[in-house]
């Protein structure tokens, strides 16, 4: 059996040591002879890296491990490209949560203006991958899942529209975590799901288990009343220290979304743009999902990290195998198997939905095999999904134009054009801020 050689781009981040654990705990299924992180900071990726050569050590020892701040190095000799960065880091994550906020808007890492600011850091970070890839290892794949996909994947469709690359994101998988425990089935493999939108922006339309057993009633009934806060979490409510306050309260302003269209289950990101008003009276503008972050998560996985480093041992270690790790997984042993899986990805529509843009990437399921891709045709969608998609889709390709051509206009009517957004003139104020703090990232005019 071939054993693959990856490169996790984005070696430094707090979820690469679940990424690590994921691909060890599948070594049946998805051999690896080498693995490599790369990332252009050097002092964050030592740290996480350290941690994960003990970790391979001790659990693999057979697999090649190194890691680099050289391109070069990085991705000569790999078979897939796994990417997940963060250009700006938390630092500007911060920054384009609480500038929003400052003028009364929806301030939020993917969705809105902080979403179109993460964008424009993002789009050039993506692209220098891809040509890094296509140069070192033009036969391999690179499985993206750098946010925000949506505008990401835009960017990759218009300006390298012939490389191997799929975006995906994660999003949807944990929640069908979360109805299939509402469902009462065994895990989120055992559904058969239709589901269709953009990214951070999509509703599923049917959910059966591999009988054909319909099972959107049952989890209807619960989302009505409960949300998506799954059943073990409103049996026993210290079961929820887990999850960050914030995370909570998403997941129970569910059932107000749900409520707009109780024929769909809706993506949770749609709160932002169905109920903006409601998510600025209940955000704190000065501590914001980044604060969240860097004092739980980011000081839990770098103290992990030192610890094991410290220790030179991981046996005893808290790192744990993440769910959006393992569909990175499941789709790359897809490709490298042509098991033609069933997986939700961001693709070019090109008639899957036939009633909405030709050009517009579309989160849709997709049958994954060794030359990619096929799309599962979603049929025609309502007017108000339709309708919604349509504005979105608008200033998701606005902000790549924008990228293109360093156009302030076409930024600013990406604002104006966001339902997150009420006014021409609250955009533009948006807008000046973001630039000033973004003066390292982008260029503008």
């Amino acid at each position: 059996m071939k054993k693959f050689s990856i490169v996790i781009a984005g070696g430094g981040s707090t979820f690469t040591p679940e990424i690590v654990l994921m691909l060890l705990n599948n070594l049946d299924r998805f051999p690896l002879r080498q693995l490599k992180f790369y990332d252009n900071n050097a002092k964050r990726q030592e740290t996480i890296a350290k941690a994960c050569e003990i970790i391979i050590r001790e659990r693999a020892p057979e697999i090649k491990f190194s890691y680099t701040t050289d391109p070069a190095t990085a991705f000569t000799d790999v078979d897939f490209v796994m990417a997940h960065i963060r250009v700006g880091l938390y630092a500007m994550r911060e920054l384009d949560e609480k500038i929003p906020l400052k003028h009364g808007v929806v301030g939020q890492e993917t969705c809105g203006a902080g979403g179109i600011a993460y964008g424009m850091r993002s789009i050039g970070g993506v692209l220098e991958l891809v040509d890094y890839m296509e140069k070192y290892s033009p036969n391999a794949w690179m499985l993206n899942y750098s946010n925000p996909a949506a505008i990401v994947a835009e960017a990759t469709r218009v300006l390298r529209p012939n490389s191997k690359i799929l975006n995906i994101c994660d999003m949807p998988i944990g929640t069908e975590t979360q109805l299939a425990e509402i469902a009462g089935v065994g895990s989120r493999k055992d559904f058969v799901i239709r589901y269709y939108g953009l990214n951070h922006f999509g509703w599923w339309t049917d959910i059966r288990d591999k009988a054909g057993n319909d099972l959107m009633p049952k989890i209807k009934e619960y989302v009505k009343q409960h949300g998506y806060l799954p059943p073990s979490v409103l049996k026993d409510k210290d079961s929820v220290a887990w999850m960050d306050a914030s995370w909570q309260e998403t997941f129970i302003k569910v059932k107000d979304v749900y409520a707009i269209d109780p024929n769909t289950l809706p993506n949770t990101y749609l709160k932002y743009y169905f109920y903006p008003d409601y998510v600025v009276a209940h955000d704190n503008p000065n501590h914001t999902r980044a604060n969240e972050v860097m004092e739980g998560r980011e000081k839990m996985v770098f103290a992990e990290a030192e610890a094991i480093i410290k220790k030179g041992t991981a046996k005893d270690t808290h790192f744990h195998i993440g769910e959006h790790a393992s569909y990175i997984v499941d789709l790359a042993t897809a490709i490298a198997y042509n098991t033609k899986e069933r997986m939700l990805l961001i693709v070019e529509n090109k008639g899957a939905i036939p009633n909405f843009n030709y050009h517009a990437m579309v989160e849709i399921p997709c049958l994954v095999g060794s030359q990619g891709y096929e799309a599962i045709n979603m049929g025609e969608i309502p007017t108000f999904q339709k309708a919604l998609m349509e504005q979105q889709v608008g200033v998701e390709k606005l902000v790549v134009e924008a990228w293109i051509e360093k156009s302030y206009q076409k930024l600013w009517q990406a604002l104006t054009l966001s339902k997150t957004i009420p006014s021409a003139s609250v955009a533009k104020a948006v807008l000046d801020d973001l630039i000033v703090a973004n003066k390292d990232y982008w260029t503008v005019k």
